[in-house]
């Protein structure tokens, strides 16, 4: 399977996202999120939408795959071994199609929090051209691979480490985004903001856990900009946490504020812990000091737009690591 092939592979998957008739996607996201609470219908919608636009369109895949000459044109003899996370639907997509569009087998351990709608991509896939049924395995435990790409939490990373660490690897850990606010947003940047808060629950390492203000910052209006994601609160596992929560700051007479579903507390961390946003006060001659370390992104007028995290292009890869070229050099 040479390289214009597998481009025009996942141009054909990406057709197939939008097929309202396609009776096997539609089940897939039933039963992702019976099996799943955490991945509503609406934020599996989303997750497609994204890489549709993102990802599948066929001039992106052509300027994505030019700008690396060192791309094999037909496939390679290397395996790839992909651990996925499963923190936000098809999360591991962009790593699925990067090994592949690169020419490598892809050895592939699926989370089991994003187990069918990834087995729906392979499974379209495998359709659309039988010979993916050699170039995707999927298998429990990653074992004689050439190269490891892992996602998981800073104590999995560790393990990824010691497994994986002599074999050419990408290996990612905890990551979250923060706001910094001046105060002059606009009422749509705010909605933006929401949504960069709030989509997936806040669970990506795209999501809004913390933002800096001034300190005479007003936050009413985006309190008010946040109300529209009240609704998550008729979900239980994400009231069960709002609860908790809200009881943690009341017992510790910690102040707070309340959107009616969403909590902001003062805290230094940029990791919140679901319905929760933390913020900090900076002064306009001392602007925030920021961990990289544990920042995926930075959203505001001087860095990311108001509600674009959550639709990265191909070239924005997770972490800042170029996925596609350590690929086309192993």
């Amino acid at each position: 399977m040479n390289l214009q092939a597998r481009i025009a592979h996942f141009f054909t998957l990406g057709a197939q996202f939008l097929n309202p008739g396609n009776s096997l996607l539609e089940q897939a996201k039933i039963n992702t999120y019976q099996q799943n609470a955490w991945f509503l219908p609406h934020f599996i919608d989303h997750a497609i939408a994204q890489i549709n636009q993102q990802y599948l369109g066929l001039e992106a895949l052509k300027s994505w795959t030019a700008a690396y000459p060192s791309i094999s044109s037909s496939s390679t003899d290397k395996k790839v071994g992909i651990v996925m996370a499963g923190n936000i639907p098809l999360v591991g997509f962009h790593d699925l199609l990067s090994t592949l569009i690169a020419g490598h087998t892809a050895v592939v351990k699926l989370s089991s929090k994003d187990k069918v709608l990834m087995e729906y991509v392979i499974d379209s896939l495998q359709s659309i051209d039988p010979l993916f049924k050699d170039l995707i395995i999927i298998q429990d435990q990653l074992k004689n691979c050439d190269a490891y790409i892992a996602t998981g939490s800073n104590n999995t990373g560790r393990y990824f480490e010691q497994y994986f660490g002599k074999y050419p690897h990408i290996i990612r850990k905890n990551k979250t985004s923060i706001a910094i606010l001046d105060g002059e947003e606009t009422s749509n940047d705010l909605a933006l903001l929401a949504d960069d808060m709030m989509l997936y629950f806040g669970m990506g390492c795209r999501n809004i856990t913390q933002i800096w203000v001034p300190k005479d910052y007003d936050f009413l209006p985006l309190i008010n900009a946040l109300k529209k994601y009240n609704y998550l609160g008729d979900e239980h596992k994400f009231k069960h946490n709002y609860d908790y929560q809200l009881a943690l700051l009341m017992l510790n007479r910690q102040f707070y504020m309340d959107s009616g579903g969403i909590l902001l507390s003062e805290n230094p961390s940029p990791f919140a812990a679901i319905s929760q946003i933390h913020y900090q006060f900076y002064s306009p001659d001392t602007l925030p000091n920021i961990d990289s370390d544990d920042v995926q992104c930075i959203v505001g007028k001087t860095g990311v737009p108001f509600g674009s995290p959550q639709t990265p292009s191909l070239l924005q890869y997770a972490d800042g690591v170029d996925t596609l070229d350590f690929l086309s050099k192993i």
